[in-house]
């Protein structure tokens, strides 16, 4: 009996420290997709939210290992935390269904901190929560990859492939790119000029399938869905009306589906999180002096624009001046030996202009425009970042597209599917 209570003992203590070792090594394997969440929910766009209530919903589907807090704008750690409270409220309800939910300790445990501010000309600056998390994590003894879903800019990614390089071989990324690639251009092109065997999804259109419902059913469309299937039901509903008056948007939700539906080793097939095609190169086009109206980019490209003017005695990625792109604005930077640029990425197609701002002279005022057009990634030029063999993208079929949104009807086709699936776990929540 004593024999038997020790190897009960031992097993009780292998057990405690697998629950509470997080992303170091565990004993026991899991065959579900181990997911870190890089989001700038908080940020300028609400539907972080929207998404995050789904992936608390659905978090028992993967082995949720990290929680990121990343740029653009002012979201912070806490706005996971706010979140995990309030599916504490409804947790015990859920966990009737879906016996292994995490707990909500669990999850503040794995939540981080990344990086506050986009990153500079290069690409990173320096090690964040966040990022060393990413890395903790990659490195993990696991025959699975860690997928690294990246809902907002790729900063704290980027950071963690500068420190820790090896990581790639461990990791697997899907990016919501778009407006996240605009506000994020510096991180990417360091990721894709220095970097370019890392195996990624670039999803640049194809998750506005997600949210463009023109062809839904009616009970799906607008707020109708909201109406129908949220609407009372668990404090999760309950918050859900506050992001687009309970209209779905939720378009970082397409890189958590995709590891649910389908088979996400193939970018190629068909997914709830979209179909992808192989890219061997990013865009890029370099203007010396400026562009033009005549000047055309793809959209989501790559534009830098290197401006000469004096030598300055300050450090290397120094900003000094601004460019006003669109009616918004970003930093330029001093490159050294007298070279000024600055780096843009359009989220659309579009006509575009800019201006230039700065204290010194031979920088301030310049003007300028360009024009991005359709497919991505466009025609070849000779500053275009070359990419191995794992990079995928948007597919260029126009018979894909949703209006000019590439690649969009390879998720869109798949609405009601999965808007009714989700809808079942709402039922969960019935009083």
């Amino acid at each position: 009996m004593k024999f038997n209570e020790s190897i009960l003992s031992s097993l009780a203590g292998i057990f405690i420290f697998a629950a509470i070792t997080g992303c170091n090594e565990q004993p026991v394997e899991s065959a579900k997709p181990r997911v870190i969440i890089s989001s700038d929910i908080g940020g300028t766009d609400p539907d972080d939210f929207q998404s995050m209530i789904h992936l608390l919903m659905y978090s028992d589907r993967i082995e949720l290992e990290g929680l990121v807090s990343s740029p653009f704008g002012d979201g912070r750690k806490e706005d996971f935390i706010d979140m995990i409270d309030i599916y504490e409220k409804d947790y015990n309800q859920l966990l009737s269904h879906a016996p292994e939910l995490p707990t909500p300790n669990s999850l503040r445990a794995i939540t981080k901190q990344g990086q506050k501010d986009a990153a500079p000309f290069k690409g990173y600056t320096t090690p964040t929560e966040g990022s060393e998390w990413i890395i903790t994590c990659a490195k993990k003894k696991s025959e699975q990859p860690l997928w690294v879903l990246v809902w907002g800019g790729i900063e704290d990614l980027a950071q963690a492939l500068h420190d820790a390089p090896e990581i790639k071989e461990n990791i697997k990324v899907y990016w919501i790119g778009g407006p996240n690639k605009k506000w994020s251009i510096n991180a990417y092109s360091y990721i894709a000029e220095h970097h370019p065997d890392l195996w990624m999804i670039e999803a640049n259109a194809t998750y506005r399938g997600w949210f463009m419902d023109n062809e839904s059913p009616d009970e799906l469309k607008g707020d109708a869905y909201y109406e129908n299937y949220i609407q009372d039901r668990g404090e999760l509903g309950k918050d859900f009306i506050k992001y687009y008056d309970g209209n779905i948007k939720m378009g970082d939700t397409p890189s958590l589906v995709y590891l649910m539906n389908g088979d996400p080793n193939d970018p190629t097939g068909e997914s709830w999180g979209g179909s992808f095609e192989k890219i061997d190169r990013s865009s890029r086009n370099v203007f010396i002096g400026g562009s033009t109206v005549q000047d055309t980019v793809a959209a989501y490209s790559t534009i830098e624009w290197r401006f000469e003017g004096p030598e300055l005695s300050v450090p290397e990625d120094s900003v000094v001046f601004n460019i006003e792109v669109q009616n918004q604005t970003w930093p330029g930077y001093y490159l050294g030996n007298g070279t000024y640029g600055v780096k843009y990425s359009s989220k659309k197609p579009e006509h575009g202009s800019y201006k230039t701002s700065s204290s010194i002279p031979e920088i301030d005022g310049l003007v300028g425009a360009y024009m991005s057009t359709i497919p991505w990634p466009g025609k070849a030029t000779a500053d275009d970042y070359q990419l191995g063999p794992n990079w995928y993208s948007d597919r260029q079929n126009p018979a894909l597209y949703i209006e000019d949104q590439q690649g969009a009807k390879t998720i869109s086709k798949y609405r009601k599917e999965f808007l009714m699936d989700w809808a079942k776990r709402w039922k969960w929540l019935e009083k």
